[in-house]
Formats: C-alpha cells, sequence, structure tokens
C-alpha cells in the first residue's frame, strides 16, 4: 500500500515539475514525502501472519 501512495506520489512531482511549474515549496514536499514512504515500505518488510 505504502509502495503504491510513494509510486503516485512521485509520479505526480514528476508531472508538476515538468508540466505544471508548480511551486518549488510544494514539489520538493511531495518529493520527500514519498521518499519517506519508500524508505518505511522497505524497512517495514512484508509481515506474516
Amino acid at each position: 500500500m505504502l509502495g503504491i501512495i510513494a509510486i503516485v506520489l512521485v509520479v505526480l512531482w514528476a508531472l508538476g515539475f515538468f508540466a505544471f511549474h508548480v511551486t518549488a515549496a510544494f514539489i520538493h514536499i511531495v518529493l520527500i514525502v514519498a521518499l519517506v514512504l519508500v524508505v518505511l515500505h522497505f524497512l517495514q518488510g512484508r509481515r506474516s501472519l
């Protein structure tokens, strides 16, 4: 789940950076959130029930 959210955020960041030229602060915030979610995804791993 976190991986999907991170991928969506990275895609939105790329679109905003290359296509829409939104404010620089928003772009960097989205990038940081995406990177944090990717790191959390890999650190948590798959939990067996």
